[in-house]
């Protein structure tokens, strides 16, 4: 076999590979602060392309609470909780989290990818099955294929495929742990998860939920789907991110207290690495305190969004004679997502969009099986910014069809 005499010249080929197949990625530069508007480029575009569904990543509560934290504890934690890196800050948050969730105890982690990297690993090994929904997040499947675990994915929401496979497989192994996100960040629908559960202790399995893009959002109180579902207190693991609707950074896991504290000596994702920084740890829990004190902004929220799903479906050109490129997918959430036929058509429209003022997400394959125009409802959207939405996407659209 000869070999090139640059090992590193392949690189270059791949990225004309991907440059051809219309997937190549780059990076935006948003300044300012975060919120309904922000500038791109010099210029103020409506935010429709964030996680921050309650819009409280700008909120001056939280950065108060992290500059007051910096000024108390330092800009970082120097080092791995278990070591010189545990501040009392750290424990606050982690208690809120397990109020919010109606749990015994919580485990705060630097990101959530490392929450479910860390506690998926730890539960399982080689002598185990993993149940995995088809559509999960990157985070789960790689934490999947972390631990060693037999992994099997299912169809997409599929509890028949779920049951199926249990019937087939469980009693060839030690454990099994099904796995799935609650609400899918690229189609904004949710997860069976009643039948799930119910599933769960027909076969002796355990239970991990992904609440990214739930917590804060779903449920009477924010908690989540867990919560949304009427499943509080059922055996299950529960973990989300900091990042999103709560508008700081890190990740959580919650569950029993037998749980969390195997977690604290098994979770190398916890064990081994800096703990969460002292500022993003105040604005999480200011952010979580904000939750439960202000209900009007999840309520806001839930008004912009109820707006949404009545008026895009009468507004936009979805169908006609012949089969409409573009189709929107069935939400139960903030994510509305637009299906369109190919990554070179919703790079146009993206584009599009970004012109006339809307900063929304074209999202193509590989990281999702189809592309499609992403687009998030914020608290802090007014009614001016979702009639602009419509009035521009339609627009774009109608210049897009055939």
């Amino acid at each position: 076999m000869s070999f090139s005499t640059d090992p590193y010249s392949w690189i270059g080929s791949a990225l004309e590979t991907i440059h051809r197949a219309d997937w190549y990625r780059s990076v935006k530069s948003v300044e300012g602060l975060p919120g309904a508007v922000v500038q791109l480029a010099g210029k103020p575009v409506i935010n429709f392309a964030s996680n921050d569904y309650l819009g409280l990543a700008g909120d001056q509560r939280l950065i108060q609470a992290a500059i007051a934290a910096t000024q108390t504890h330092g800009t970082g934690s120097t080092g791995s909780r278990l070591i010189s890196g545990h501040r009392p800050l750290h424990r606050e948050l982690e208690q809120a989290i397990a109020h919010l969730k109606q749990t015994e105890d919580a485990l705060v982690f630097s990101s959530g990818y490392l929450a479910n990297l860390g506690t998926i690993s730890a539960l399982v090994g080689k002598r185990d099955l993993i149940l995995s929904d088809q559509y999960n997040h990157s985070s789960l499947k790689n934490g999947a294929i972390l631990s060693g675990a037999t992994c099997l994915d299912y169809a997409h929401g599929e509890v028949a495929g779920v049951r199926a496979l249990l019937e087939q497989e469980r009693d060839r192994y030690r454990r099994c742990l099904i796995l799935t996100d609650t609400l899918f960040s690229m189609d904004g629908d949710l997860c069976p998860l009643p039948d799930l559960l119910d599933l769960a202790e027909q076969f002796h399995c355990m239970v991990l939920v992904d609440e990214a893009h739930a917590t804060g959002v779903m449920g009477p109180t924010g908690a989540g789907c867990v919560e949304h579902f009427g499943c509080t207190g059922r055996a299950l693991i529960q973990m989300g991110t900091l990042s999103k609707a709560l508008g700081s950074l890190g990740g959580y896991v919650a569950g029993s207290a037998n749980l969390i504290d195997f977690l604290r000596n098994r979770a190398a994702s916890w064990i081994y690495t800096t703990g969460l920084s002292p500022a993003d740890t105040a604005a999480a829990l200011a952010a979580v305190h904000t939750l439960q004190q202000d209900p009007q902004r999840r309520e806001q929220l839930w008004h912009n969004v109820h707006w949404l799903h009545q008026t895009l479906p009468q507004e936009l050109p979805l169908s006609s004679s012949t089969p409409s490129p573009f189709t929107l997918l069935p939400s139960a959430s903030p994510i509305f997502c637009l299906q369109v036929n190919s990554p070179a058509t919703v790079m146009n429209l993206g584009r599009s969009l970004l012109e006339a003022g809307i900063f929304a997400s074209a999202v193509r394959p590989p990281t999702v099986p189809t592309s499609r125009l992403r687009l998030t409802v914020m608290a802090t959207h007014t009614p001016s910014h979702l009639q602009q939405l419509i009035t521009v996407l339609k627009s774009c659209l109608q210049n897009l069809l055939p």
